[in-house]
């Protein structure tokens, strides 16, 4: 190569960095703009995440209830008439147990203290 055309990429080399290192502090500005504008623009789109989000929330859990209801094995009809049964029958035993115990603790309380045992008194 020749001195002249060693010079002239020099020089196109040279004003391309030039050229590249002020584009770049011109678009250093846009740049703080545009972050700026992002920044507000982020705001703005976490406040309406926020609002969809409690919108699909309360849908999104009212759907979730409603597909594990789905799921449920409810009973038969039978199933709770006799379970209701049972039910009945324990509570009317236990009344009739604690009933009996409370007549017997209730004479032996009047023959400590010398009493006649009135049971219904």
């Amino acid at each position: 190569m020749s001195k002249k055309s060693k010079l002239v990429t020099e020089e196109v080399e040279n004003s391309t960095a030039n050229l590249s290192s002020e584009a770049a502090v011109k678009s250093e500005p846009v740049k703080k703009d545009q972050n700026k504008q992002d920044k507000k623009a982020g705001k703005d789109n976490k406040k309406d995440k926020k609002k969809k989000e409690k919108k699909h929330t309360i849908s999104k859990k009212t759907k979730e209830t409603v597909s594990e209801l789905k799921k449920v094995t409810w009973p038969t009809f039978t199933d709770v008439v006799k379970r209701t049964g049972v039910v009945l029958a324990v509570v009317v035993i236990f009344a009739v147990v604690l009933f009996a115990i409370d007549l017997l603790l209730g004479f032996v309380s009047s023959a400590l203290m010398g009493k006649p045992f009135v049971p219904f008194g």
